[in-house]
């Protein structure tokens, strides 16, 4: 059994933190390049180009890749032999967040009440999902997502005759509402299936699946190709000023659902798709 101190959590939230919001990761730097190289607009390569400058000058200077460093999502991955000594668990995720905040000199950008709107002064409380899961390990993936593409984002409840051409028209219609206030090219993460809010979570959780790493099932891995190109085939283009590369990755995940239902989610994320993970 293993036995993991309270300290030791909240160090790696706090590094964590950090380095998703100064670091792109590797997965997303490579998508970047890609859409340069294969642009047909030149303002949309010079856009893309800009970003790709910018990138590397956050990170030579250690400083955030965007103004917005997002309100921290978290998927917690727990076993359930797993010992935590010192504290809670939900504590001290909280307390690294705050730390890495406040340490890595990232923006406040969470309020303590939506009408009220006082800012919490440390970018707590992250929204956290637990998964309990066999043995004694701990996985953290860290999302910390801009509202300037959650502001986008949109859950329909189809009905099960809409099929899978309504989960195709729904992303589309979202996708070009969104794009071009959502900072494209875009990350899109759709969930589809299981109840209204298993939907939403699972497509919050596909935007931190690698660029590039399909779904498992042969159909949906089909439904993400056919996405991607549609989306792209909209002309929306980097920053909505037009261009072939709108989308950078389209990636669903699935959940069985009732007889009567066909929830879908879609959550947008812009080019800085800030998702690190840890496990310890």
């Amino acid at each position: 059994m293993k036995t993991i101190q309270i300290k030791q959590i909240i160090d790696n939230v706090a590094e964590m933190c950090i380095e998703a919001n100064t670091f792109l990761s590797e997965d997303m730097i490579a998508g970047l390049r890609k859409a340069e190289a294969t642009e047909e607009s030149q303002n949309g390569k010079e856009i893309l180009g800009t970003m790709l400058n910018n990138f590397e000058i956050a990170k030579n200077k250690n400083i955030p890749i965007c103004q917005d460093t997002g309100m921290v999502v978290m998927f917690v991955s727990f076993g359930q032999d797993l010992t935590i000594e010192g504290g809670s668990l939900e504590e001290a995720l909280q307390a690294g967040v705050a730390k890495g905040y406040e340490e890595g000199y990232l923006r406040k950008s969470v309020v303590s009440d939506p009408f009220i709107r006082t800012n919490t002064n440390n970018n707590t409380p992250a929204v956290i999902h637990y998964t309990v899961v066999p043995g004694d390990g701990l996985k953290i993936k860290i999302l910390p997502k801009g509202f300037g593409s959650e502001n986008t984002s949109a859950l329909k409840m189809l009905k099960p005759a809409d099929g899978m051409a309504g989960v195709k028209e729904f992303v589309l219609k979202t996708v070009e509402t969104g794009s071009p206030n959502a900072c494209a090219p875009i990350v899109v993460g759709v969930g589809v299936g299981g109840t209204m809010e298993k939907a939403a979570i699972m497509a919050k959780e596909a935007l931190g699946r690698p660029l590039g790493e399909h779904n498992p099932l042969e159909h949906i891995e089909a439904l993400e190709d056919h996405l991607l190109e549609a989306c792209n085939n909209l002309g929306i283009g980097p920053m909505g000023l037009g261009g072939t590369n709108t989308v950078l990755g389209v990636n669903v995940e699935v959940f069985p659902t009732h007889i009567a239902g066909l929830p879908v989610a879609v959550n947008i994320t812009c080019y800085v798709n800030r998702h690190v993970e840890r496990e310890f």
